[in-house]
């Protein structure tokens, strides 16, 4: 069975560095990295440069830019984990602000709450931070564009307003929590607010002409929440194996996982994309990928999880524009899974203790009017609903201790699903938001809504 530690093949490995080398040489990148995370390990990095010999390793830091945001979302979920902060709380019950204080934080993570784009004044990203002292600055006379909750758009000042919330409820800097809650905990300690050596130079390359000159490289002050860090290709990698998996010293998996859940539209731009808590989605090459991407001036960068294959990739480079860090990112997760495709888990039966005889006689085939579904027993406990045949509603429930199981996804996400029983004690039915499931389709004498014509089934 293939595991995270066994090396990627080496046609694998010339693969991936051919895509990097092709990124670097095609986006005109003075240096271009690229890494591949599987099953919580990395197991690939390479870089090119144009500078023989002297190729960047997984060890480099580079500017990170917006990939930043889900580490500040990290942060606000920790709150909402601890019972500090609720997501459908108003800002303003947790920090005091004029003109905004009525999006909740749900809104703020997803870019649903009608902020604008970017600050007022001179470009945020290339000026210096004195002439941002205060969130009035950030925000302006004008800071909301449309009705929040509305329609997602992007918003660099909302993570501002996060990472001052968490300030606000922490009593530490932003940098603080980051580094305590966050990045102590799972290791990563070349991800900080300011470059520490070894560190690539951030330049700009010239669109018509093989030129190019160095960037500014600005502190970003209160708006450091939105794009601040600096990290590498080795720390990236911890980061997407907690954001596959969960850790419990900062969020436990099913805080992770939904952060995952689309909470925002796709852009009217990008059918295939859409927001989480924190996280883009991307649908690519038949995977759903989730992460962020990130650019500054003199740097771009991405992280792409795909979570059923249980890869990441990574993609940093030092250039202002040109390269395509998404695209190569994807590409290193697609060539890893294609090539190398994950072994299943094997199969294995449930532990004697774990068998539950009432709800293994509830398994099998249930009829929605004549709709045939099949019930099956997961090994978590619950229960999964799904058409026989053709398409239909499939849903995951998790088992409730009051009895029943609640939906996990699709169309019966947040429904509770019952056994209702006769007076003597045996099955009546399922009922699955007053939806009725019967052994037999309309048999006689069954609970189906609207009775049985009392003739029964019968020819033409």
């Amino acid at each position: 069975m293939t595991t995270s530690f066994e090396p990627l093949l080496p046609g694998t490995a010339r693969a991936l560095l051919h895509r990097v080398a092709v990124a670097q040489a095609e986006g005109r990148a003075p240096s271009f990295v690229g890494a591949v995370v599987r099953d919580g390990a990395l197991v690939w990095s390479g870089a090119r440069s144009c500078v023989d010999g002297h190729a960047p390793d997984a060890d480099t830091q580079f500017r990170i830019g917006s990939i930043t945001k889900v580490f500040t979302a990290v942060l606000v979920m920790r709150l909402r984990d601890e019972g500090l902060v609720g997501l459908d709380d108003p800002l303003e019950k947790h920090l005091e602000i004029t003109g905004v204080g009525d999006m909740t934080v749900a809104q703020l993570l997803s870019h649903t709450a009608g902020l604008a784009a970017e600050t007022p004044g001179p470009w945020w990203e290339r000026s210096p931070a004195e002439l941002r002292p205060a969130l009035t600055d950030v925000l302006g006379e004008r800071p909301l564009l449309q009705a929040p909750g509305r329609r997602h758009h992007y918003s660099n000042p909302g993570y501002t307003l996060l990472g001052s919330l968490v300030e606000a409820v922490r009593g530490v800097s932003w940098e603080e929590a980051l580094r305590s809650e966050v990045l102590e905990p799972l290791g990563m300690t070349r991800t900080t607010v300011d470059p520490v050596a070894p560190h690539a130079g951030g330049w700009a390359v010239h669109p018509w002409a093989d030129v190019m000159l160095p960037e500014p490289s600005e502190h970003l002050g209160v708006m450091a929440p939105a794009g601040q860090l600096w990290s590498t290709a080795a720390d990236l990698a911890r980061f997407a194996a907690f954001l596959m998996a969960g850790d419990e010293r900062v969020l436990a998996p099913a805080t992770v996982a939904e952060m995952r859940v689309p909470a925002a539209p796709a852009a009217e731009d990008d059918p295939d994309g859409g927001y989480g808590l924190g996280l883009q989605l991307l649908r690519r090459d038949g995977r759903t990928l989730i992460g962020h991407t990130g650019s500054l001036p003199g740097f771009v960068a991405c992280l792409w999880i795909g979570a059923e294959d249980g890869l990441a990739g990574i993609a940093l480079a030092n250039a202002t524009s040109g390269p395509l860090p998404s695209a190569v990112a994807a590409d290193l997760v697609r060539i890893v899974a294609e090539a190398e495709p994950r072994f299943p888990e094997p199969w294995r039966p449930l532990p004697a203790a774990a068998v539950d005889q009432e709800l293994l006689a509830l398994t099998g085939p249930w009829y929605w009017g004549t709709y045939a579904y099949g019930l099956r027993v997961v090994a978590d406990g619950g229960v999964v609903l799904e058409p026989l045949r053709g398409p239909g509603r499939r849903a995951r429930f998790r088992a409730l201790p009051e009895g029943g199981w609640v939906g996990l996804n699709g169309y019966y996400a947040g429904e509770t699903l019952q056994v209702v029983r006769r007076p003597d004690g045996r099955v009546s039915h399922l009922n699955l938001g007053s939806f009725v499931f019967t052994r037999e389709p309309y048999e006689p004498g069954d609970a189906v809504p609207g009775g049985v014509d009392p003739e029964g089934w019968r020819g033409l």
